[in-house]
């Protein structure tokens, strides 16, 4: 599966109601790590809403980081994350919660699936496979 069709599908596991924006990152993003989607959609339970109910880092963003964590071993992650964090505010506008669903200016920058659609994607440039399968790295 390409990184688009993870990317797509993220958004359809939020759209859909299924999972919080973590967890819809998290479980198409399974196959590329040591954790089963069951582990990874516990550790990333609570990141619905951003942390803090709209407070804080949007949960799909999270979600990616916590993968990237994984993929690189926690090796040079920090510097990668931030890369990660910049992509992301490219395509969204703002990494918080509260500030991508406008609580304080009353304009939403990105809807919940496309901040899943663009965490997923914006990992796929940090770790460089656009269109190749995620999982083949």
């Amino acid at each position: 599966m390409t990184i688009q069709e993870k990317a797509d599908r993220a958004a359809e596991y939020k759209r859909t109601g299924k999972m919080n924006c973590c967890q819809a990152v998290t479980s198409v993003l399974a196959d590329t790590v040591s954790l089963s989607e069951e582990d990874l959609h516990k550790l990333s339970a609570g990141f619905a809403a951003g942390m803090g109910c709209m407070e804080a880092t949007c949960g799909a963003l999270v979600g990616a980081n916590m993968i990237l964590g994984m993929r690189t071993d926690g090796n040079g992650t920090v510097k990668l994350s931030r890369e990660l964090l910049s992509k992301f505010r490219e395509k969204c506008g703002a990494v918080t919660c509260k500030d991508l669903k406008g609580v304080s200016t009353g304009q939403v920058l990105c809807e919940c699936e496309n901040c899943c659609r663009n965490a997923v994607l914006a990992l796929g440039e940090v770790l460089d496979e656009q269109t190749q399968n995620l999982a083949d790295s």
